[in-house]
């Protein structure tokens, strides 16, 4: 497989070279899918990560970066496997990072115990994946950040007595299954029915499980799929089965509500609510900045998503601790520096939970608008500073 190697931009590496000189090349191993259909997924984090390297030529502390990519292509687990291995038998990385889907960072999880490698995922959000070793760290979410406080908003603010659940059958799926049933209930709400809908690769035909719950009428319909291609068919499915106009409210995380896929969807996607930390339409300082300088950097028909920005916040994670451990990286030393680390992101206020070793953040609620013939985001409401609620409850395999 070809090596591809990244210096921290030109100027970037300018700087860094001119440092001092006993100064370390840090090797840093990137597990993205770079073909396929997720290939607009890696795209985003790469570009995140860029963007990050760009800006902050100072923040690693003198030292240069090497980013050594290796294509994940799907979420099925044995070739991210096989690329980590590669990455820290052959190359000998300090770091590992990236990972979209969750089998790929569950794959690679005992490799990353065995060789001692601190992994800081871009992604994948199965609540439970930092458990399985205790050199992962997580600056993306969990399913649980969105599904769990989109059960109680459903039932205590949206009326939803009744809801059905649609999810692709694979981990993080099921996570947000579990997570909005466990908000929903605790509420008072009751789960009419909860559908698996095909797998992550292939975009499914989702009408024959929308009708089956168009038939249960519920109140409300909580969907979780990939981001992407898949998002924009819940959407026409949605519409073409009339379910809006039978009553029964489009509600989820906000992979459905992708920033890169809003535009393909119908125009019908307007007053659908989702929970989500992220929107390159937040109307903050922090993020007017960031998403000009994607444009800028990128082109203005570009714009980033949740997954740009949890690159972006990574390389800033990674950056931080590899100034703290002055370039003499190990796994527990970078778990160490990433103990309550704090960053403020383009989604707003972010920290790693000392304990869990996983994101805490601002859940939103968003609200899908039409504004001038085009679909953006309007924050109607905010959970500050959550905790992965799996964990804070202690539920199933977040125990």
């Amino acid at each position: 497989m070809k090596k591809l190697t990244v210096l921290a931009g030109l100027a970037a590496a300018a700087c860094l070279m001119a440092g001092p000189a006993s100064a370390e090349k840090i090797k840093i191993g990137v597990v993205l899918p770079y073909s396929g259909g997720a290939a607009e997924f890696g795209e985003q984090i790469d570009r995140g990560m860029n963007l990050f390297l760009s800006q902050n030529a100072d923040a690693f502390g003198g030292h240069e970066i090497e980013l050594i990519k290796r294509d994940s292509k799907r979420p099925g687990g044995d070739i991210a496997k096989n690329a980590v291995q590669e990455l820290i038998t052959r190359e000998r990385v300090k770091l590992l990072t990236g990972f979209v889907f969750s089998p790929n960072a569950m794959a690679s999880a005992p490799l990353v115990t065995q060789g001692k490698v601190p992994m800081v995922i871009m992604n994948a959000g199965t609540a439970w994946i930092p458990s399985l070793s205790p050199y992962i760290a997580r600056v993306s979410f969990t399913m649980w950040h969105s599904g769990y406080p989109m059960g109680d908003y459903a039932f205590n603010t949206l009326g939803c007595k009744t809801a059905a659940i649609g999810f692709t059958d694979y981990p993080p799926g099921k996570d947000s299954r579990d997570a909005f049933t466990t908000g929903f209930e605790k509420a008072g709400g009751k789960v009419l029915e909860a559908l698996p809908m095909g797998g992550p690769r292939e975009v499914p035909d989702f009408t024959p499980f929308f009708q089956r719950v168009k038939n249960a009428a519920p109140d409300c319909f909580y969907v979780f799929v990939p981001a992407g291609n898949h998002s924009v068919a819940v959407v026409k499915t949605y519409t073409s089965l009339g379910m809006g106009d039978a009553g029964m409210k489009l509600i989820g995380p906000g992979d459905i509500t992708q920033d890169t896929k809003l535009q393909d969807m119908p125009k019908e996607a307007a007053g659908m609510i989702t929970a989500h930390h992220y929107s390159a339409d937040y109307q903050t300082p922090t993020n007017q900045a960031f998403v000009k300088a994607w444009k800028d950097a990128y082109g203005a028909d570009t714009t980033p998503d949740f997954m740009g920005v949890a690159g972006y916040d990574g390389m800033a994670a990674i950056a931080h601790a590899i100034k703290a451990q002055n370039g003499e990286i190990t796994a527990e030393g970078t778990m160490e520096a990433l103990a309550g680390w704090t960053f403020d992101s383009p989604r707003g206020s972010i920290t790693i939970d000392p304990e869990t070793r996983d994101i805490v953040h601002d859940a939103n609620i968003h609200k899908v608008v039409l504004k001038d013939d085009r679909l953006g985001i309007e924050v109607i409401g905010t959970i500050p500073q959550v905790k992965d609620p799996c964990k804070a409850n202690a539920i199933g395999k977040c125990k």
